[in-house]
This record gives C-alpha cells, sequence and structure tokens, in this order.
C-alpha cells in the first residue's frame, strides 16, 4: 500500500467513500490556474498553489508551513526543509521564482516579523487551515478551469511535478527522494507507472 494513501496520522476524510488515484496537472493546467489566481488577486491562494506545485508536501505538511520554514533573515530561501509528520523524515524542496514572488507577496500580508503560520485559520484552535479546507480550494481550482473535480485532489497537488519530472527523466530515485519515500516501490505505485511507461522510454533509446 503506497505511503501517500492516508493523511499522515490522521484518519482520512474520505474514509469509507469509492475513491481512486487522483490524476496529476498538465503543464497548460497548472498554467491556466496560475493566471486565474493571479487575477484574483488572493495572494494566500497564489502563494497556496504554487508552493503546493512545488514542496509536492502531502497536505498535512502543506497547510502548516511556517514562515521561518521558507524565509531567513526576512527573505524566501531558494530551497527548503521540512521534517514529515507522518514519517518524521526531513525532505527537502525548491522555491522557483513564481513561489518566491508569491510568497513574498503573501508576508505583506503576514503580521510583520512573525514566524507564525503561512496559511492561518480563522480561530486560535485552528491555527491554520485545516486540510479539509485545502481539499474544498483544490477543487475551486480545478473546477475553474473546467476540470471534472472528482479525478483531481490535494494528491493531484504533490503528484503533479514528481509525474513531470518523472515523465522527462525517468529518474526514480530523484522523485522518491523529493516525494519523501523511504521505498522505491511506492514511489513506483504513487505514480502509477506500469510497463508501457517503461518500453515507451526504452524505444527512445538506440544502441
Amino acid at each position: 500500500m503506497s505511503e501517500d494513501l492516508f493523511n499522515c496520522h490522521i484518519p482520512p476524510w474520505n474514509k469509507g467513500l469509492l475513491v481512486g488515484q487522483k490524476k496529476p496537472l498538465q503543464p497548460k493546467h497548472v498554467w491556466s490556474i496560475r493566471v486565474r489566481l493571479e487575477l484574483s488577486k488572493s495572494p494566500r491562494d497564489l502563494a497556496l498553489f504554487n508552493l503546493a506545485i512545488d514542496s509536492k508536501l502531502r497536505a498535512c505538511d502543506l497547510v502548516r508551513l511556517r514562515v521561518n520554514d521558507l524565509c531567513q533573515a526576512g527573505k524566501v530561501r531558494d530551497r527548503a526543509s521540512i521534517v514529515q509528520q507522518k514519517t518524521g523524515r526531513p525532505v527537502k524542496f525548491e522555491i522557483t521564482e513564481h513561489t518566491r514572488l508569491a510568497v513574498e507577496r503573501l508576508l505583506e500580508h503576514l503580521p510583520a516579523g512573525g514566524s507564525g503560520h503561512l496559511f492561518p485559520g480563522r480561530s486560535k484552535q485552528r491555527p491554520h487551515i485545516s486540510t479539509r479546507q485545502y481539499s474544498r480550494i483544490v477543487h475551486t481550482w480545478v473546477e475553474s478551469i473546467g476540470l471534472e473535480t472528482t479525478m483531481y485532489g490535494t494528491h493531484t497537488m504533490r503528484r503533479t511535478k514528481a509525474s513531470q519530472l518523472y515523465r522527462k527523466t525517468g529518474n526514480l530515485r530523484a522523485v522518491q527522494l523529493l516525494l519523501g519515500h523511504t521505498k522505491l516501490e511506492s514511489t513506483v505505485r504513487y505514480l502509477g507507472i506500469e510497463v508501457d511507461d517503461a518500453l515507451e522510454m526504452a524505444e527512445q533509446i538506440d544502441l
């Protein structure tokens, strides 16, 4: 069973429901959503979307990101590292220019000099947005570009860049490290790699 079937240590909201593996977004989908979020002038959602793509984090780790996880001396880092809630193991991720600019814009709307959550909740009982709220936000993004919401979810965001990296390089080990999986078999299952994928890559090599 994949390491990512469950939402960290918290029982999943969709327990008991019939669900399948969520599809990753295609590059054209990423750009379409990003443009819409930029036009909507929602700094939180734009930063959340870009970080979800770049970080490849599970929902539970993404929503609890803190300012000091990404920033040092008031500047957004090029790379960040956090300890995964599910595995207790550290994982690193890149922060691209799109994401850096979005986070900088978000920081302008957060308390100055704070090290609190990047995506704060609405009460003391909820210091950051919940994974369920994040799931609803993802469905809003997907729906905004005309995609079927039942085919996509929070794992869509985690899989999107990882899937593109695998398609372009075939480097499973790199994807495993970026996803924070302990076993390569988990990465294979998570990406949904089939024999046809392997054959397609092999056909591109002419010896």
